[in-house]
């Protein structure tokens, strides 16, 4: 017999075979198995997508969602695709499902649909960008993943999506931010018009400071754009091409430490040599050699 997970990668024909999905095949309550059909599904036999793109579910709005429930019901259907015998999979609709489960609701209006785990990926993702914002890091998230897993160029992601060229790569460049910004930026803690001005800044250490400073000044966006575009500027301008032998000699010092090691230098001579470590004794191990 051949496994759900093999009948899902050969596609509708082999999945409309295997009988363990059940999709076709004669049941108790036919009306409730049938692809394309809109039927009440326990919730017990409702499993979460495991593609869900939106990764944080707003405490206070899920309460208000799940007294909206117990009041009127579950007005728009959410959409499953089947998993086998009675087994349901969500493939949109689970910010509805968990407030039905907080309202404590025995059954879900569930439209069932067919979907292997790359069209069920878009079809989420889809779904939760059009019908529910989410936050600009999870939407650059979002995007990433239509790229690496279902192999889409920007161009087609555009059109999947009907987003601008430009607009997605907005997104995916704040993926690019150090850890700390993205929390702040998926915490509605910055805008992502500063986050784009903290981007003109290459070097990390930089957009740490950048960020710290937004926060202390309470610079606006236009502000913050004006400072660090003359700052990149002002590093451009200062900053000193090394020749081969000193990129040579980073390198080997590089090699010998066992560390990543920059050399700055600048246009008047002086600069820097900076030795990176990674924990204590690291730093006792690059230490010794100067003993």
């Amino acid at each position: 017999m051949v496994s759900k997970k093999n009948a899902l990668g050969k596609g509708l024909g082999a999945l409309l075979e295997n009988a363990k999905t059940d999709i076709t095949s004669k049941s108790k309550n036919p009306q409730n198995y049938q692809a394309g059909s809109i039927s009440r599904i326990d919730i017990t036999n409702i499993t979460p997508n495991p593609f869900q793109p939106r990764i944080d579910f707003e405490k206070d709005a899920l309460q208000e969602l799940s007294k909206s429930i117990k009041e009127h019901g579950i007005i728009q259907p959410i959409t499953v695709r089947k998993m086998g015998r009675d087994n349901f999979q969500i493939i949109s609709g689970e910010r509805r499902y968990q407030a039905a489960k907080i309202a404590g609701v025995n059954e879900i209006p569930s439209f069932i649909r067919i979907a292997d785990d790359k069209k069920m990926l878009e079809m989420a993702i889809v779904e939760n960008i059009q019908r529910r914002d989410l936050n600009a890091i999870e939407i650059g998230l979002s995007y990433q993943r239509l790229i690496d897993e279902c192999q889409l160029t920007h161009l087609e992601l555009s059109e999947k999506v009907s987003k601008d060229r430009s607009t997605i790569t907005n997104f995916l460049r704040l993926l690019k931010l150090p850890v700390i910004i993205q929390k702040a930026v998926r915490d509605n803690e910055l805008s992502m018009g500063h986050a784009r001005a903290i981007l003109s800044l290459n070097d990390e250490s930089d957009m740490i400071q950048a960020f710290e400073k937004i926060k202390s000044d309470n610079l606006s966006v236009r502000k913050s754009e004006e400072i660090f575009r003359s700052k990149t500027i002002t590093k451009k301008n200062s900053a000193n091409t090394l020749s081969n032998y000193e990129k040579r000699m980073q390198n080997d010092i590089s090699f010998q430490l066992d560390s990543k090691v920059v050399i700055k230098k600048k246009i008047k001579g002086n600069g820097q040599i900076i030795i990176n470590f990674k924990n204590q004794d690291h730093l006792n191990e690059i230490l010794d050699n100067f003993d």
